[in-house]
């Protein structure tokens, strides 16, 4: 399973992910909050640069510019009052092979960690039973 993060160049999360570190993440939080904790995030981090917010959509285009070159997909999900999803598409840009050796996939985990430091956790992959 390992070898299928490293021989890509896309990650993303979703409810029923097998790696439980790719699942979708709750938050107690509305969903104007969290787009606008999002943003504060890519904001504050070097080499990020937001293309485009759909706060309607819940919905975030962000470049990453140094280093290697990423384009994120950020879902934000009202799923009912203060219980908000957050997803993250991730795909790497490479010159030669469709590969990034797990680039992307600790991006995501890396998005996750910063968001956990900002908003209260609920779980992860919480309605993939459903």
């Amino acid at each position: 399973m390992k070898w299928k993060y490293v021989l890509t160049n896309h990650n993303e999360t979703s409810e029923r992910h097998p790696d439980e570190q790719l699942k979708s993440r709750y938050y107690k939080t509305t969903q104007t909050a969290a787009l606008k904790t999002v943003k504060e995030i890519f904001e504050q981090m070097d080499g990020y640069h937001i293309v485009a917010i759909s706060e309607e959509r819940g919905e975030m285009s962000v470049s990453l510019t140094k280093g290697k070159k990423a384009f994120i997909v950020v879902t934000v999900i009202s799923v009912r009052p203060f219980e908000t999803a957050i997803d993250f598409s991730v795909t790497t840009e490479t010159k030669w092979l469709p590969i990034d050796f797990g680039f992307s996939r600790q991006l995501i985990i890396r998005l996750y960690d910063q968001l956990a430091k900002r908003l209260t956790y609920i779980g992860s992959g919480i309605y993939s039973e459903k």
